[in-house]
């Protein structure tokens, strides 16, 4: 196991974690069952992603994802893992609803959902907002590079700053989030050599979404690592199980017993009181 769950995990772990050079593992959880195996596996932290918007309801993209229905499944990650570093994923229609409503969410998701920091899509001229959860109480992490918020669709999933000048332009937005109070970054879907630059510009751990090995952890959407719902996953993602083929084959020996009258058997029924 990567570490104890005896103890609750917080952003001086994970500092210290970067300051020895050791890695740390996130992965996205919207359910109990998910957290409860992933703090047992050693998981450091876990997202409530609006990612949840494609691989849980079936969008297109993550637009739809209501808070509300985020703060209820995020209660239970948190029951499931009561130890892990928990993040909450501002959703769109809380960003386009300005400061006031992006810092509404990041109160629900610390007060109602446990969470210890929040997360959000963050482009130019965000520094403000960055302040302002801070100076707030908020451990913040801006998500920088591809920003799964301004895709409206599977085809829009493009790698960013690969070339010298989009390397330039990420670095200086890194830099400037965390000097308006950061204490994280999260960066998605880059090659290594943009990682490189922004490790070295700034002090504070930097998390990869799909890019490279720079980056001092790394996360991925739970469902693609396993195989599950049917959605090809992003080049970056390891698929580790196949769990959506373990699923359907229990599924298909379900309707072959029920089919069959071998379900209900003589131990799956309940006798009368003698």
């Amino acid at each position: 196991m990567a570490t104890s769950t005896s103890a609750r995990i917080d952003l001086a772990y994970l500092r210290q974690r970067k300051a020895q050079g050791r890695k740390f593992a996130m992965l996205t959880a919207y359910d109990h069952p998910t957290a409860v195996a992933a703090q047992s596996a050693g998981v450091h932290s876990l997202l409530i992603g609006d990612s949840m918007g494609c691989v849980l309801l079936g969008h297109q993209n993550t637009r739809g994802v209501p808070l509300d229905l985020m703060i209820t499944l995020g209660e239970a990650v948190r029951r499931g893992a009561p130890h892990v570093y928990l993040v909450g994923d501002v959703p769109y229609q809380s960003m386009v609803g300005g400061h006031d409503a992006v810092l509404e969410a990041a109160r629900r998701f610390r007060e109602q959902a446990g969470c210890d920091a929040v997360k959000f899509e963050a482009d130019t001229g965000h520094e403000a907002l960055v302040t302002r959860l801070a100076e707030a109480g908020f451990e913040t992490i801006p998500h920088i590079g591809l920003l799964p918020q301004t895709v409206t669709s599977p085809e829009g999933y493009r790698a960013q700053a690969r070339d010298e000048s989009g390397i330039k332009r990420l670095v200086a937005n890194a830099r400037r989030f965390v000097d308006a109070g950061a204490v994280m970054l999260l960066l998605e879907a880059v090659p290594n050599e943009a990682s490189e630059a922004v490790v070295s510009a700034v002090d504070v751990p930097v998390i990869g979404c799909g890019a490279g090995p720079a980056c001092d952890a790394h996360v991925c959407v739970t469902y693609d690592m396993l195989g599950l719902g049917g959605i090809r996953p992003p080049r970056f993602v390891p698929v580790l199980a196949d769990v959506g083929e373990t699923m359907q084959t229990a599924m298909r020996r379900w309707v072959q017993d029920i089919e069959s009258q071998t379900y209900p058997a003589p131990q799956h029924v309940y006798g009368m009181k003698k």
